[in-house]
């Protein structure tokens, strides 16, 4: 009995937000003035906070410049497949006029071999960064597509579930609800950097003192630093939060700074504080560096950045090699699926997007209007194929379109592509 046929990929198409928008799409930082991301309810420390032109506020420096970018990949039964980033229209042109050659005319199940082209052919320009988050979104909606040709949610694809449910943390600038909402623990922002000096560092402890006075002793807290410590201040700034129960102490240093990751972590032998990083990490080249040097406990890659879920497992298996946990940044049902197929992934993030960080609310907006939340500490999957999420298409643009025409004209190459006829010692 032959197996069965499955449609080739009929073209590709990359959608970005039609100017401002209040709901803030794949781009969790593109939010209202006041919103507690952009420091509505204290300060946050950025990479810019050494700048004081830029220190006030997140959205100064131009943190949500790029904004949603959303590819479908249409099969040619007219199955579409869904996948996100950040990136905006810069994304959308690299979708369009480069990656797409290497999609269209393919068989979606080819998830490896698309990558590895798609990856190759933008070493020039790539490796990390913009280039990187398109890749990722096209290899997301693959996975979608192939979970819908096949009526199988991702996670049935990746091996099925190695959990029953997952736990969810919260990162929030309001821990104390968080505990109410269910949450198993909460993480807040790091409101003051080395510029600050040793007044901010005293205002950075008091900070996080008085949240652990107000959620009590067993409730975990840890602090995101996001990109914006030195390895010395981030060393002195765990030594004086260990004795208040910090959890893990968060993207401390800037990602390039392999070295003073491992440096902070020779500094803190022996003490119970956590170290995490990743969020800004890409492919897995970067976190090789990180887990070989083992100086965090935790890597968090986020999957709509750092090449995908097809990059992503490999990340993942890489990191039960040295027993490192991996929870990954944000990025809600494309983590979600992730994490219930491996078990070194013992942990859900749920970003708070809510104005003010008092109500759970979808991670991408209305961008998935039947996206899953969590309730009650945990994060339940629907049995949808595919992801389980469906893109809402109002206020999206599809800026570099190509013609029907020229969609085919790439998959014939790839349809007609000549095969070996001699065999030889690959390498």
């Amino acid at each position: 009995m032959s197996t069965k046929d499955f449609p080739k990929i009929k073209c590709v198409r990359a959608l970005c937000q039609q100017g401002s928008q209040s709901d803030q799409g794949a781009d969790c930082h593109d939010v209202d003035d006041s919103h507690w991301l952009n420091c509505g309810l204290a300060p946050i420390a950025t990479p810019m906070s050494c700048h004081p032109q830029y220190s006030a506020t997140r959205k100064s420096w131009g943190i949500n410049a790029l904004g949603t970018l959303a590819v479908e990949v249409e099969a040619e039964d007219g199955t579409v497949g869904v996948g996100v980033t950040i990136g905006g229209e810069p994304g959308c042109y690299i979708v369009e006029k480069h990656l797409s050659r290497f999609v269209e005319g393919q068989d979606p199940r080819d998830v490896e071999l698309i990558w590895d082209q798609m990856f190759r052919a933008t070493i020039n320009y790539g490796r990390k960064g913009l280039p990187i988050q398109a890749i990722s979104a096209v290899d997301l909606a693959l996975w979608d597509l192939l979970g819908k040709l096949r009526n199988e949610p991702v996670y049935a694809l990746l091996g099925g579930k190695t959990k029953d449910r997952l736990p969810v943390y919260s990162t929030t600038g309001r821990p104390d609800l968080a505990k109410e909402l269910g949450f198993v623990g909460a993480k807040i922002p790091c409101c003051y950097g080395p510029s600050d000096g040793d007044e901010g560092l005293k205002k950075n402890v008091e900070y996080f003192k008085n949240w652990r006075e107000k959620v009590g002793p067993d409730f975990p807290l840890s602090l995101d630093c996001y990109m914006a410590l030195t390895a010395p201040y981030a060393t002195k700034l765990a030594k004086q939060l260990e004795p208040f129960g910090l959890k893990w102490l968060e993207e401390y240093l800037p990602p390039d700074c392999y070295h003073g990751y491992k440096q902070v972590r020779d500094n803190l032998k022996g003490s119970c504080v956590m170290l995490t990083t990743g969020e800004h990490e890409y492919t897995r080249y970067g976190f090789q560096q990180l887990l070989e040097s083992r100086c965090v406990d935790i890597i968090q890659p986020d999957i709509t950045w750092l090449g995908g879920l097809t990059e992503a497992r490999r990340v993942v298996a890489m990191a039960s090699a040295t027993d490192t946990l991996v929870i990954p940044h944000g990025s809600s049902v494309f983590s979600y699926h992730l994490q219930y197929a491996f078990t070194n992934c013992p942990l859900a993030e749920y970003i708070n997007m809510s104005h003010k960080a008092d109500q759970i609310v979808p991670y991408f907006g209305g961008l998935f209007p039947d996206e899953p939340l969590p309730k009650d500490g945990f994060i339940d999957l629907p049995d949808r194929p595919g992801f389980g999420v469906t893109l809402k298409k109002e206020g999206l643009r599809r800026p570099y379109a190509r013609t029907e025409q020229e969609s085919l004209q790439q998959a014939l190459a790839n349809k007609n592509k000549p095969l070996p006829l001699k065999a030889k010692f690959p390498f």
